[in-house]
């Protein structure tokens, strides 16, 4: 089997620097790739449905977080892990689209809710659909315990880097 271009990329390391150890790169490297590669692969949808990027996971975590479907430009930037800046900016194109809509909090009236309209759960619904169908696509290579393996191990990865944060 011919190796990957992070593994030649590694061999290449060993040949030059044979005192380091490239061997991360296999992982590092190939998470990298990946992810451009997946999200290359997952864009079309969003973007076939006039959507900017970042801006179905905004639809997302509002539909994910039930009826009525709101949430304060705070909570969507904890659940995005964007700026609350990239979030009016999104909320704006949406608004614009009908999508959401910015309403008065009824526990606050000095805060604002960001409120799916049923055209914005509708395209989100629909789009979900076609999400997740297209993962389960792109993951068609692995058997079942593969992509638990897989899923349990980028788990553990993830909360390594986030203690790593402490």
């Amino acid at each position: 089997m011919e190796p990957d271009a992070i593994a030649a990329i590694v061999d290449q390391w060993k040949r030059e620097r044979p005192d380091l150890d490239a061997t991360p790169m296999l992982v590092i490297g190939r998470l990298f790739r990946l992810a451009q590669a997946l999200d290359q692969r997952l864009r079309p949808p969003f973007a076939e449905a006039g959507l900017g990027s970042g801006d179905f996971d905004l639809l997302a975590a509002l539909r994910r977080a039930g009826e009525p479907y709101a949430l304060s430009a705070g909570e969507l930037s904890r659940t995005a892990l964007v700026t609350t800046g990239a979030i009016t900016k999104r909320v704006d194109r949406l608004e614009a689209r009908g999508l959401v809509a910015r309403t008065v909090d009824e526990a606050d009236s000095r805060g604002r809710l960001i409120t799916l309209t049923a055209e914005g759960v509708a395209l989100t619904d629909e789009l979900i659909a076609v999400h997740l169908d297209n993962q389960r696509r792109l993951l068609a290579g692995l058997g079942e315990g593969e992509r638990a393996d897989l899923a349990g191990l980028l788990e553990r990865l993830a909360l390594t880097l986030t203690a790593s944060d402490d």
